[in-house]
């Protein structure tokens, strides 16, 4: 069986390809090492619209695309359609260090951590400044897939109250309240931590519109890790600018990377990161072992794990 995927990874899934299996390597550069038709399979790789484009050209064959990335909205093209071709994602995959980097945010936040490095940088003994405590606030996560299910297990060990909304109204752990549709708007007010982990749809996206914010207490902190879009940018730049939401934390942006001129960079109430949280030397190892697990499934005809629900958009 022959399969399409990227050199970038050459290292870690060569060794490990059964041994039935034929790889033809694309590069970043759409530079194919080996022939690509007859190919079943492609494991495309991170910002590379290009040549996901290219190689659903050039392998007419294709039955099955897997993506390294959770989200899938940018790879429902015409063609993935048309074809009727299989999609898988990663959902779950960066949950663990997704997870982390929330409550890190949080404890950032709450510790008042940037204050006390910068406090040292000056070698000024800051003293009491009003710390808070995550213990007894509430979380409200949007989307409870395997990521936000992850930052749910981790805020509840921290004592904190988590609700969260999904799609379908199914007991999960660590959550002690679970809403489906819009529900979630009639928790905002009770709020302290609003966490966007759901996937870009078109019923997704300006979910966090300005009503939303409104909603929230002025005390309350959002944190975004889903995609940018969900949110109504310009209705949280509103929100921040007048006190009525004491502040942000932000991976992902309506424009990525995020422009030199936008208001979020010198704003002193918003966290900026380069969608980075789900960074970890160990990624890139889950991404292959979920792929290769899917590779024999495929080849034995049995059900992949982490099918895309393309008429839903994740």
């Amino acid at each position: 069986m022959k399969i399409i995927a990227p050199t970038q990874i050459r290292h870690l899934l060569a060794p490990q390809l059964p041994a039935e299996v034929t790889p033809v390597w694309i590069a970043p550069e759409l530079h194919f090492e080996g022939d690509p038709t007859g190919a079943l399979a492609y494991m495309r790789w991170w910002g590379e619209q290009e040549a996901f484009i290219y190689v659903l050209q050039e392998a007419q064959q294709l039955r099955w695309v897997h993506t390294p990335s959770a989200g899938v909205d940018h790879l429902l093209v015409p063609a993935v359609y048309e074809r009727d071709l299989l999609l898988t994602n990663s959902a779950g995959v960066h949950a663990i260090p997704m997870a982390e980097f929330v409550l890190g945010l949080l404890l950032a936040y709450v510790k008042r951590l940037p204050y006390f490095y910068n406090a040292q940088a000056e070698r000024r003994w800051a003293g009491d400044i009003g710390l808070a405590e995550l213990h007894g606030a509430t979380m409200l996560i949007l989307g409870l897939g395997g990521i936000g299910q992850a930052i749910a297990e981790r805020a509840a060990a921290f004592g904190m109250r988590v609700w969260g909304s999904r799609r379908k109204p199914i007991a999960t752990p660590h959550v002690e309240r679970v809403v489906t549709g819009d529900e979630w708007r009639t928790l905002l007010p009770a709020t302290d931590y609003l966490v966007v982990t759901a996937p870009l749809t078109a019923a997704t996206r300006g979910m966090v519109d300005a009503a939303a914010l409104a909603a929230l207490p002025p005390s309350a902190y959002l944190v975004n890790v889903g995609r940018g879009p969900l949110i109504d940018e310009a209705a949280l730049i509103e929100a921040l600018r007048h006190g009525k939401l004491a502040g942000a934390a932000l991976d992902t942006f309506d424009q990525e990377p995020l422009p030199p001129e936008h208001p979020f960079w010198i704003m002193p109430n918003v966290t900026i990161t380069p969608h980075a949280t789900a960074f970890s030397p160990r990624m890139h190892q889950r991404q292959v072992t979920l792929f290769l697990d899917n590779l024999v499934r495929f080849m034995q005809g049995q059900p992949l794990r982490n099918i895309v629900d393309k008429s839903a958009g994740y």
